[in-house]
């Protein structure tokens, strides 16, 4: 029986009754279907298959989920393949008087503006787009150290991740503190009483990033190195 959190490997313990309901539960599945359990420590999803494993620790590989075709009737990817010179920037943000004056702020200092309300839904245009500046809600999914995405942005190969200007925006973070934002791995940290000067903000601190690193990134293009 699963006994750990494949997402934050966490441990998983049961009590009798819980053990009982969940042995009767399997035994209704049939081969090839999967039970959906909650981790108690990270609330992520935990899919088990009839052996109480889960397909990510244990037993087969599950594979990946179809990518989200929703684009292709909506037209959002044909929209911004129009606009393919302008500099993109990815806000995930949970819809809110704040993640307008985010939006507003970033759009101010030139980026056409994408937004996402889930790390999946975040992931998954990155797919297909190369987004120049992303911003991240850090408390979106609880522990920042344990959340999907920003795990995902974290251990994104140097070759994407150097081009993107990843700002994390929180209540216990410090403004332009560098050496915190260093430590998440992140280019810039905003605490959530400075957002009302974010465009101030983002119109120092992008110039300031890019005649730092502007030379660096030239000379790896010119050695294929992007």
């Amino acid at each position: 029986m699963i006994n750990q959190c494949p997402h934050c490997q966490g441990n998983i313990r049961f009590n009798p009754d819980q053990q009982g309901k969940l042995e009767q539960a399997l035994a209704k599945l049939e081969q090839g279907q999967l039970l959906t359990l909650k981790c108690p420590h990270c609330q992520q999803s935990i899919k088990i298959n009839k052996d109480g494993q889960s397909p990510s620790i244990g037993g087969t590989i599950q594979p990946p989920q179809p990518p989200n075709l929703d684009w292709l009737t909506s037209g959002v990817f044909q929209g911004e393949e129009k606009v393919e010179d302008v500099p993109m920037a990815l806000v995930l943000y949970q819809p809110s008087a704040v993640c307008d004056t985010i939006c507003s702020a970033v759009e101010s200092v030139g980026y056409q503006v994408v937004r996402a309300e889930t790390s999946q839904e975040a992931i998954e245009r990155m797919r297909f787009v190369n987004f120049a500046c992303v911003v991240y809600q850090a408390d979106l999914e609880g522990a920042l150290e344990q959340a999907t995405f920003h795990r995902y942005l974290s251990k994104m190969s140097m070759e994407r991740r150097r081009y993107i200007f990843y700002i994390l925006i929180g209540p216990v973070f410090h403004t332009l503190y560098n050496l915190e934002a260093m430590a998440y791995s992140a280019n810039l940290t905003v605490n959530l009483d400075d957002i009302k000067y974010l465009d101030v903000i983002l119109h120092k601190t992008i110039p300031d990033y890019e005649e730092l690193f502007g030379p660096i990134m030239e000379e790896l293009g010119a050695y294929g190195k992007r």
